[in-house]
């Protein structure tokens, strides 16, 4: 008997199509109820109301405890779209001081999703930021006649000193690139752009909260939802502390009115940096609040460059404050003795008297040639090295290892200070020189400048500075950082770690004594504060193709208990003994006795009237020299 029966298979198939159906509908709801955002959002909107709550950033205070960097309160504008009604815009653009054009033009980028990706109608969007204390009392009694609009609070950085414009650095609005690599901003939050505040956003930034407030039918806010058990407080940013010492810091911004270069003032016994100063500079107010835009493109624009850092990333050659390196490496490979003499005649001898020297004694002593900046000795030295061939099977070795000296000594990379920025400078190798002169068969005498800091060489301030720190240790270093202490959180231990020369200390005490006797009968004798301090230096008199020859100095103090460690660079400034030391001669005044001595006060107003200023610049100043 046949079973077979159309009328059952087709209630089969109508069955089955009813509950096809009825599954399409369940993953529809599903999916509009727990996947899709916008109907989600949709629904959220007319229940809730989310304000996020943003954190204070951190505040940053001198190393004596002294407020620089604070907080006070600023105001955005935002607007849910899907809650506007037709309101009055003449009304809210004079309440906001801005013209129709400009309502239209943020409304516009507002609502664009390639500049705001997070563009939604049902969740407050920012249409306009920075409103004053006035403003925003303004805008808060008229908030009934806007439908939509709401006020969120945050902060904006305020300094109580014009000084620090470039470590300190400044926040600004995020870009797309930042949001799109990091979850935790949106269209228009601030970040760190420069300086501390961009090297430390993490720390700084804190964490940010939620309110979630309950509506109405009528979408009227009714208070908090649950009494707030589902708000999040946000988390300020952890406060930091740093090395500097904002009077000495402001000092040295004085001294260098006028100038191009830089100070930096380094504590060897723990890395910290006293000072970092960079001129010209800015005042730091100047890159904050609605004028921004203006005053950033006016410093861009000025021909000094107030936005480098020429602290850590001004290049040029150390001249003769890198001659300490060299004995050192010298006395450490054994090429020369505490002993050995070479002889001077004016220049070195072997090329004619290139590079030429001034008077003094000869022959003489590594500490002897360091007390009188011989270039003759380290040209001789050089030679030795690279020449011997009981030692190195090739110069291309031998140079090799004496370049590994100097990257041990804190040249040719980033030192890894807590700044955006920093520069290498340059230390080549032997490669370098067999790419230039097309062989392997180049002696010393082909890159002979290199012994006395000139030729390829080129160092960043902060590098000599620590060149300085490095040989009042008698060998080791800290690397230079300017944050001292993150509150709540320990200093990262590359801060903390002793980074060793590899050359024997009794090789360091030989180049003290030199340095010593530079100060008391040699180069620098300017810098003489004895009895009162002993400070061991050294001068540099740079070549510069560009104009007059840089000024340089390089030290630390006291001798035997030093406590600090400085380098000074001015640009155009001539003999090293002529701007650089009188500088730091002041700067050591300052660190040690905390105020200017009356025998001292005429060099101090020489100092400061002096203008310094390459011939190609214009003389006409802008705002940004005005903090100096």
């Amino acid at each position: 008997m046949n079973n077979s029966n159309p009328l059952a298979k087709r209630r089969y198939i109508i069955a089955a199509v009813v509950v096809i159906i009825g599954l399409v509908y369940i993953a529809q709801l599903f999916n509009l109820q727990l996947l899709s955002p916008q109907y989600r959002e949709y629904a959220d909107s007319n229940a809730f109301l989310r304000r996020t709550l943003y954190p204070a950033r951190g505040a940053i205070y001198d190393r004596n405890g002294k407020l620089l960097v604070y907080n006070r309160p600023t105001y955005d504008v935002m607007m849910v779209v899907r809650e506007m009604k037709q309101f009055d815009t003449l009304d809210f653009c004079r309440t906001l001081n801005i013209d129709i054009g400009r309502f239209y033009t943020l409304d516009a980028d507002m609502r664009d999703r390639r500049r705001n990706p997070g563009y939604s109608s049902y969740t407050p969007q920012l249409f306009m930021s920075q409103l004053n204390v006035e403003e925003y009392g303004l805008l808060q009694e008229k908030l009934y006649k806007f439908p939509g609009i709401y006020i969120q609070s945050r902060t904006e950085r305020q300094y109580n000193y014009p000084n620090m414009g470039l470590i300190l650095g400044y926040v600004a609005e995020v870009d797309e690139n930042k949001i799109a690599t990091d979850p935790y901003y949106v269209r228009k939050d601030y970040v760190g752009k420069s300086g501390i505040e961009l090297s430390h956003e993490e720390d700084l930034r804190g964490e940010k909260g939620v309110e979630i407030l309950l509506r109405d039918a009528h979408g009227r806010v009714q208070g908090q939802y649950e009494e707030g058990a589902h708000d999040k407080a946000p988390v300020s940013g952890k406060d930091l502390t740093l090395g500097i010492d904002i009077e000495l810091q402001a000092y040295g911004e004085q001294l260098m009115h006028n100038k191009v270069g830089s100070i930096v003032m380094i504590d060897p016994r723990t890395g910290e940096v006293l000072c970092m100063v960079s001129a010209p500079t800015y005042d730091p107010v100047l890159l904050t609040g609605k004028s921004f835009s203006a005053n950033y493109r006016q410093l861009e624009g000025n021909p000094f460059k107030p936005l480098i850092n020429r602290a850590i990333a001004g290049t040029y050659p150390p001249g003769s404050t890198f001659k300490p390196t060299q004995g050192l490496v010298f006395l450490q490979e054994g090429i020369i003795t505490a002993e050995t003499r070479y002889s001077c005649y004016g220049g070195y001898p072997p090329l004619g008297g290139r590079p030429g020297c001034h008077p003094h004694a000869s022959p003489l002593s590594v500490q002897y040639a360091l007390t009188t900046s011989c270039n003759s000795f380290f040209c001789y030295g050089l030679n030795s090295m690279l020449s011997n061939r009981g030692k190195y099977a090739t110069t291309g070795a031998a140079f090799d290892v004496w370049r590994d000296h100097m990257v041990d000594m804190g040249f040719g990379y980033p030192l890894g200070v807590d700044l955006p920025s920093e520069k290498r400078g340059f230390i080549p190798n032997s490669k370098f020189y067999t790419n230039v002169f097309k062989t392997e068969r180049w002696n010393a005498h082909n890159i002979i400048s290199i012994a006395i800091g000139q030729g390829e060489i080129l160092a960043t301030p902060l590098q000599i500075a620590n060149l300085g720190a490095m040989i009042a240790n008698r060998g080791y270093y800290y690397t230079p950082h300017v944050v001292k202490e993150r509150k709540g959180a320990a200093l990262e231990a590359t801060y903390t770690t002793r980074h060793e020369s590899g050359v024997n200390r009794e090789h360091f005490d030989i180049t003290v004594a030199g340095m010593a006797d530079a100060v008391t009968m040699g180069t620098c004798r300017g810098i003489n504060l004895a009895p009162f301090v002993e400070v061991c230096g050294k001068t540099g008199t740079v070549q510069n193709p560009h104009g007059e020859d840089h000024s340089l100095f390089m030290g630390f103090a006291p001798k035997d208990d030093p406590q600090v460690a400085i380098a000074v660079v001015v640009e155009h400034g001539r003999w090293g003994a002529t701007n650089a030391v009188p500088i730091a001669r002041l700067m050591m005044q300052k660190f040690f006795r905390g105020e200017i001595p009356e025998s001292d006060q005429w060099l101090e107003t020489t100092i400061m009237n002096r203008e310094i200023l390459p011939y190609v610049y214009t003389r006409n100043l802008p705002v940004s020299q005005s903090s100096n």
